[in-house]
């Protein structure tokens, strides 16, 4: 069984799961689109309204030679490593499992990222979300990287 098949089941085991086209689940895609929309014109500005105060990023990076790295982000460290500039940015997540439980809700899947067209890795991202008033913002964005098995 892969691990997008295992999770996917844990998840559906766990987890009432959304239809993406219901409006809660279109909601909950706002701040996620969000994140990729400011990616994509490379504006830390836009990442902000996204974000709740206290939402942290881990990154687990594994390098072609096998070693990996895990590392720890808060809010405002990465929006500021997001930096205008020449090459064009852009961060596909095409099947997203959302899944909400009243106020908190995850949105978890496979991801492919390109610069200027160009596949340069990819990985899963699991978002963690929470609805203060109302409002769906990111708690948490987890993900990992790595520049191999990025085909199909």
């Amino acid at each position: 069984m892969s691990v997008l098949a295992l999770v996917a089941a844990l998840v559906v085991q766990t987890f009432p799961l959304s239809d993406p086209a219901s409006p809660e689940a279109t909601a909950v895609m706002v701040p996620v689109n969000g994140i990729f929309s400011a990616l994509a014109a490379r504006d830390a500005a836009m990442l902000t309204p996204h974000l709740a105060p206290e939402a942290r990023m881990i990154v687990a990076v594994e390098w072609p030679d096998g070693t990996s790295a895990v590392e720890t982000l808060a809010a405002e460290a990465f929006a500021e490593g997001l930096e205008p500039g020449p090459e064009r940015f852009e961060e596909v997540m095409p099947d997203p499992i959302i899944a909400i439980d009243g106020d908190i809700a995850m949105v978890w899947g496979r991801y492919v990222f390109k610069l200027d067209g160009r596949t340069v890795h990819c990985g899963s991202n699991h978002f963690d979300l929470i609805r203060r008033d109302g409002v769906w913002t990111i708690a948490g964005i987890t993900w990992n990287q790595r520049t191999t098995g990025c085909e199909g």
